[in-house]
């Protein structure tokens, strides 16, 4: 399975960007997928999941109430829209698929990575 990211950018606190993730190599429906962030010098956050049906869970410090996912089937793509962002928010967003849990929130229950896009939020 190959996870290509696309989207990232520099935007001013208080915007909005939109990533992307295409996956490619198995059936892009019978995984789930999660969005994660990187910042230097520090582990992967989850930011948020979403299964296989549409449901989804979210960070409840970071994603929820500012980060949407969605995903399309036909597209074997997944989607972060986030809005309102602020300069904590900088760090390299990676995409990953999962074929275990249902909406997994854990960096080890995901099987395959993207390389990530860099979002930068200046203030």
């Amino acid at each position: 399975v190959q996870l290509q990211a696309f989207g990232g950018g520099l935007v001013q606190a208080g915007g909005s960007l939109t990533l992307s993730c295409v996956v490619s190599g198995r059936t892009f429906s019978n995984y789930a997928m999660g969005w994660f962030r990187r910042i230097p010098g520090m582990e992967r956050e989850f930011e948020a999941a979403i299964g296989w049906a549409g449901d989804s869970a979210y960070d409840v410090n970071s994603a929820k109430g500012r980060f949407t996912i969605s995903r399309d089937n036909a597209k074997n793509t997944v989607y972060l829209q986030m809005n309102n962002l602020k300069p904590e928010d900088t760090a390299v967003y990676l995409c990953a698929a999962s074929g275990g849990a249902q909406i997994p929130a854990g960096s080890y229950e995901y099987d395959y990575w993207g390389q990530g896009t860099q979002v930068t939020v200046s203030s």
